[in-house]
Parts: C-alpha cells; sequence; structure tokens
C-alpha cells in the first residue's frame, strides 16, 4: 500500500489542480453519481471530536473513507488540527491501496470548495477580501480565493492582533496585494467584498447587519451542530447556498440555530453549490443581493483529491 505524505500533497495539490478537481466532484455529488453516508462524529472531550467519513467517487469508481481527529487547541502547538487519514480502495477487485494525509488534504480542499463557491456566488468585480480566523484556513482561503478572483485588499481579523499581523505580512508577501489587520470583526466585515469565516468560534462572532449589499459570505468554521460562527441575520439576509443540502439540515448549526428560532424552514436552502455549478439552480441574481455558502465539507471532495493524487504520478 502506498502512503503520500503531508509534504507530497502540499507540493501537487495545488490550487489550480485542486479547484477544478472539487468543482468536479461538487457536481457529481448534487447530481447524485457518488455515494456517501452522513459524516459520523464522536465528541472525546471539550474541543476533542473524532470522525469518520465514508463514501464512493461512484458505483464503479474508487471509494474509501476519512478518519479524523480534530483537536482545536493544536493550532496554540503549532499543529494541524485535523489528524488523520484518507484511505482508498481501487474500483476494481476493492483492494486497499493508498492512504494519504487528511489533515494536508483537508486543508487545501476545503480553502478550494470555498473558492469554487465564490466564483460561482461572488460579484464578478469583487476585490476586497476579508478572512476572520488567523489559523491554518485563513492561509489556505488567502491562497484559493486569490486564484478566482483579482483582489487588491486582504483584511484579516483575529483575536490576537499579533498573529493577525504576521498573517497579514506573510499574506502580503506572498500575495502581492494591500493587507490590512481590522481591529474589531465589524471593521474587517463592513466594506468587504468577500467574508470568509475560519475560525473555532462557539458563539457568533459577527452580523448579518453589517454585511454590505452585494457581498458574498463563506461560512466555514463550524462543522457541525453546535458551534456558531455567524448570527442569525446573517443566515436570514442572504441567499443561502450548502455543499450538502442534507448535511447542513442534520448538521449546520448557524442553519440549525435560525431554524430553531422559527425565522426560517428548511426552504431557505436555496440549492447545493454542485446544482448551481451544473446550471440547475440560479446562482446570484442581482449585483446587490447577499449571498451565503455553508460548508460543511463530505468525503466526496476529500476523495477525489486523494485519487487525482493516487492516479496521477506527476
Amino acid at each position: 500500500m502506498r502512503y503520500i505524505d503531508r509534504d507530497e500533497i502540499a507540493r501537487r495539490l495545488t490550487y489550480d489542480r485542486c479547484i477544478p478537481i472539487v468543482r468536479e466532484a461538487m457536481i457529481a455529488f448534487s447530481t447524485g453519481e457518488t455515494r456517501q453516508l452522513l459524516r459520523s462524529i464522536l465528541p472525546l472531550s471539550e474541543g476533542r471530536l473524532f470522525g469518520v467519513m465514508p463514501g464512493a467517487l461512484g458505483a464503479h469508481k474508487a471509494f474509501g473513507a476519512k478518519i479524523l481527529s480534530v483537536f482545536k487547541d493544536n493550532a496554540a502547538k503549532g499543529k494541524q488540527s485535523h489528524q488523520g487519514v484518507v484511505l482508498l480502495f481501487e474500483p476494481d477487485g476493492g483492494e486497499p491501496v493508498c492512504l494519504l494525509h487528511a489533515g494536508e488534504i483537508t486543508a487545501i480542499r476545503t480553502a478550494a470548495a470555498s473558492a469554487v463557491a465564490t466564483d460561482a456566488l461572488a460579484r464578478k468585480d469583487a476585490k476586497r477580501l476579508t478572512i476572520l480566523g488567523t489559523g491554518e484556513q485563513a492561509i489556505t482561503h488567502a491562497r484559493a480565493i486569490s486564484k478566482v478572483r483579482k483582489l487588491e485588499t486582504l483584511v484579516f481579523w483575529g483575536r490576537s492582533a499579533e498573529h493577525a499581523q504576521r498573517l497579514a505580512n506573510k499574506m502580503h508577501d506572498e500575495l502581492g496585494v494591500e493587507t490590512v489587520v481590522a481591529p474589531t470583526t465589524r471593521v474587517a466585515v463592513v466594506d468587504a467584498d468577500i467574508v470568509c469565516t475560519v475560525t473555532s468560534a462557539v458563539e457568533s462572532i459577527m452580523e448579518g447587519k453589517w454585511l454590505r449589499p452585494g457581498a458574498h459570505i463563506n461560512i466555514v468554521g463550524s462543522s457541525y451542530a453546535g458551534p456558531v460562527e455567524v448570527d442569525n441575520d446573517t443566515v436570514t439576509r442572504a441567499r443561502f447556498f450548502v455543499d450538502s443540502r442534507e448535511g447542513v439540515i442534520a448538521q449546520g448549526a448557524e442553519f440549525l440555530n435560525a431554524k430553531k428560532a422559527g425565522l426560517i424552514a428548511d426552504n431557505h436552502i436555496v440549492g447545493e453549490i454542485g446544482e448551481v455549478l451544473a446550471g440547475k439552480i440560479e446562482g446570484r441574481r442581482a449585483a446587490d443581493e447577499i449571498t451565503a455558502y455553508k460548508s460543511l465539507g463530505h468525503i466526496v471532495q476529500d476523495l477525489a483529491s486523494a485519487w487525482a493524487l493516487y492516479a496521477q504520478n506527476d
């Protein structure tokens, strides 16, 4: 069995490569070509989770699972919060053929999926990106979103102004765009064309009334029912899209909060991004419309990325 480590994934799974892979995987997911179950999440202790995500790229295509731990305090120790493996089985005889570093695949494909959603929903002239959070996904999202929009300004906010400034300096040097550190989430958000929330927040850190007309937001940080990053108003104001309708109805914390408050029903979900990409559902309808994408991530994104790395020895 082959093992593909973190360094090889980081070198080979570039955003130019991963964004098209994830785009096609999201279309396949939403057109019913793929097969998957809802993720199974086992809470271990405060801030520590163990998850299993099984799936298949099709009836006669590669299949496998991601087995993952999520330890939120790992960032303070210089470690990835997501640790684990993706296990691939080949489709003909069913043999397990490859293990891959799950943390690196998750880091890259999550941001690639947000880039796909941003490309589908954000205004074409969007040029100011705000990122709330200073962890690994802040870096990957800055890199990925810059692939689908010509950014002029990157705005960062984090609970640690020092961490935010360090990140801003890094991204300025790497991407060559103006970078700003905002003192509050409100200041960070009010002028943004695109917002990405990639925090480990337990309670809302931003309000929907701060979003300017025409803004697009990717809600990424919370991947299970419980912790939220944005308030109910953010959900209700937006034309609301998801990566998986079934997943968000079961596990999308921000959506579930607004639903529990009686503000929305399941039909508030306009559709899945894969349906927009396939031309089945209209995405943005007007320049001043606020759009939102709730990301939970699904195994099809991981498997498609992993199989491309395994099958193509470049």
